[in-house]
Order: structure tokens, then C-alpha cells, then sequence
């Protein structure tokens, strides 16, 4: 018997508690497609959101979650491949990115590059005051819905057949990683060989040691805290040493032992994953001179109004600032995870929560509290 009513997760506003609510599962019309989840991440976007922090106003209540990866059960028959041309079937596995450029506006034509800073993307429809939106309802549910003829910029992306849906849900994050060094790779600044120091040991700076090691590092040290989960799963992800910040507890004492383990001119790359204002006059200070600093865990203008720091990653800017990815970058977070699936720990940063009202709660208050690295939200565990 078909399901007719989707239960989705929806929060009022910042600090509120969720809300399951049941929603009537849409007709399927000819370029569209109805996606069962198996599981979708947390990630740091939703936490900035229900503390508050995003910078423009919101349409409460909504439902959040785009680290997803899920079954399509129904779609319409003019929907036959995917993004890629991949094709698309019932029964293949897929996953959705949060920012779907439009492909069409002055950014998206003019500098394809650069297509994050879309002047009119697709992400979650209703911010864009559409009536329906086209994913029902967000990723911390029961289904997603998309539709291609009601907004062109929706992009699917098929996953490998034989990939774990819990695996496929890091592919997002993940493709983050790779452009943040991709952008120092094409300013000339990241060889093959170089030494990389990643600021933050969440789930984007634990998916930035595998990034830099898959992308050519030579050495990865890793600075932030607490010890358990996260150092040690930084170190089981590849990083040569930690740093941790509970220990050293002032900047210099970070800053003088980062320099004691890369030697002491400093590093050659930086990533800051932290989003804290602090980290990123303080990473600077453990590179080399003439060495490189990626920005991408500032993106609002939370207790950082007076320095602007964030500016550097929301703008995209050079100094290095990145900022999210583009339409073409996601298949290179879905090869990645594919091509090294059995060469890093990937299972062990998720910790699972089931798709309940206590469980949703849960998920997201372990996530603040930092412990767990990558809380995951699990609607259909059959599925996985």
C-alpha cells in the first residue's frame, strides 16, 4: 500500500525544539522525482541556523537537512538521467546538494567558476517564495520531492550502485574540502608534497585531512579538540599529529607548537574549518612566509560583526575565501568517497539517531556540544 502522508521534521524558529509533522505525498508529475532518505548529516549550516546566526531572514517553520542521500521510490518519465547524465531509475541511489545554481544568471554565465555566488539559486524553494517547495521538505524526513520543470537549477546526482547511503551523505561535505584546496591549487599555491595544517576537527576538517591526503599533501596536522571523538579520529583519518586545543590553551602556545611539528618556518597551506572568529588571525600565524591560507568555516557575521572576517569566506575571496562548491564539483566528492571508501574510516565519524522527535533533538544537541563528529539522521535504517 502506497504511503500517503511524508512525515517531516520542522522547527519554528532558532532554539526551538523539533516538531514531526505529516505532509500529503505529492503526485509525481513528468520531470520529477520522489527520494526515500536513508540518511542525512547534520552539518554545521543547520546548527548556525537554529543558533540564530543566518545572516538573512528565514521562513519558519521549515524543515532542514541537505547532507542527504536517499532511494528514488517514484519519479516522472522524463526523468531519465541525472546532472551528469548518469541515468536514473526506481531503485537508484542519489544524493542532492543544498546550492543548485540556476545556470542562467550573470555569475552562472559569466564566471562558471565562481556559480555558488548564484544571484538566484535553488536552495530550499521556499526561501524563494515558492509555494510548494521543490525538495519536501528538506533531509530530515521521510521523502524529499524535486521537480526539474518547476526549477530548472535542481540538480540530482546518482550515487554508485553498490555505495553505502550513509556514505554517499558525506559527499557534500566532502566536495567542500576538495574545492577549498582546489581554489589553492589553481592560485598556484598547493604542490604535490606540501604541508597542510587544518584548523578545526569537526566533520569538515575530519573530511579535509582526506581531501589534502587524496589531493597530494605530504604532511597533515590537525588543531582542535576534544581528544575523544575527534583527535583521535583526525589521526585515524591520516594526520601526522594533533594539536590540542584544551592543552594549549592560548594562541601562542598553539601557535609555537604548530611551528615545532612543520618546522619552524611554518606551513605551507592552511585551512580554517572552525568557525570561529579567532582561528583565522591565529592560523596565519602557522604559515610559512609566502605560504597560503584557505578560509571556509566563516560564513556569518556571528561575534565577528566588528572584524568581518567572515567576508573572506562568504565573498569567495581570494585571500583564499571558499565558499560551498559549484554544480560541477560534486562529482568529484561522490569519486572521492568511491575510490577511497575502504581507505579511511568514513563509518566512524557518523553516530546515528534515529528519525524521532527525541531523536532529531538528540542529534542536533550532540553536534553542538561537539560529541559527536558527524551526527546523522537515519529515517529508513532498512535502507542502509
Amino acid at each position: 500500500m502506497v504511503q500517503q502522508m511524508i512525515r517531516v521534521t520542522t522547527f519554528d524558529g532558532p532554539a526551538a525544539d523539533p516538531i514531526i509533522r505529516e505532509v500529503p505525498r505529492p503526485d509525481i508529475p513528468k520531470n520529477a522525482a520522489l527520494i526515500q532518505i536513508g540518511a542525512c548529516g547534520v552539518c554545521g549550516t543547520d546548527l548556525h541556523i537554529l543558533k540564530g546566526h543566518w545572516p538573512k531572514p528565514l521562513p519558519w517553520p521549515f524543515t532542514l537537512g541537505h547532507e542527504l542521500a536517499g532511494v528514488i521510490v517514484e519519479k516522472g518519465a522524463e526523468l531519465v538521467e541525472d546532472f551528469m547524465g548518469k541515468p536514473l531509475n526506481i531503485g537508484s541511489k542519489v544524493m542532492l546538494p543544498p546550492l543548485m545554481p540556476c545556470g542562467s544568471c550573470y555569475y552562472c554565465v559569466h564566471y562558471p567558476e565562481n556559480a555558488n555566488k548564484c544571484l538566484t539559486p535553488v536552495y530550499y524553494g521556499r526561501y524563494l517564495g515558492f509555494d510548494k517547495p521543490p525538495h519536501l521538505w528538506g533531509g530530515w524526513a521521510e521523502h524529499v520531492y524535486v521537480d526539474l520543470d518547476m526549477l530548472p537549477g535542481t540538480k540530482i546526482y546518482r550515487l554508485p550502485d553498490d555505495m553505502p547511503l550513509l556514505l554517499g551523505s558525506l559527499s557534500e561535505p566532502l566536495t567542500s574540502c576538495i574545492r577549498a584546496v582546489n581554489r589553492a591549487v589553481a592560485a598556484g599555491r598547493f604542490r604535490w608534497g606540501d604541508t597542510a595544517v587544518v584548523q578545526g576537527t569537526g566533520p569538515i576538517g575530519i573530511l579535509a585531512i582526506a581531501a589534502l591526503q587524496e589531493m597530494g599533501a605530504g604532511r597533515v596536522i590537525a588543531v582542535g579538540a576534544p581528544e575523544e571523538p575527534r583527535l583521535r579520529l583526525a589521526r585515524a583519518f591520516g594526520a601526522e599529529e594533533t594539536v590540542d586545543i584544551e592543552e594549549h590553551v592560548t594562541s601562542e602556545a598553539r601557535i609555537h607548537r604548530v611551528r615545532d611539528i612543520v618546522s619552524g618556518f611554518g606551513a605551507d597551506l592552511v585551512l580554517d574549518c572552525t568557525g570561529y572568529p579567532s582561528a583565522g588571525p591565529e592560523g596565519i600565524e602557522y604559515l610559512r612566509d609566502g605560504g597560503t591560507f584557505v578560509e571556509m568555516g566563516q560564513f556569518t557575521d556571528a561575534g565577528a560583526i566588528e572584524t568581518n572576517w567572515h567576508r573572506i569566506c562568504a565573498k569567495d575571496l581570494n585571500v583564499l575565501g571558499s565558499w560551498a562548491f559549484t554544480a560541477n564539483d560534486l562529482p568529484l566528492g561522490v569519486d572521492m568517497l568511491d575510490r577511497a571508501r575502504n581507505k579511511y574510516p568514513w563509518r566512524e565519524m557518523q553516530t546515528l539517531f534515529p528519525f524521532t522527535v527525541g531523536g532529531v533533538k538528540d542529534a542536533v544537541a550532540q553536534a553542538m556540544s561537539m560529541k559527536t563528529v558527524k551526527s546523522t539522521i537515519v529515517p529508513y535504517e532498512e535502507l542502509l
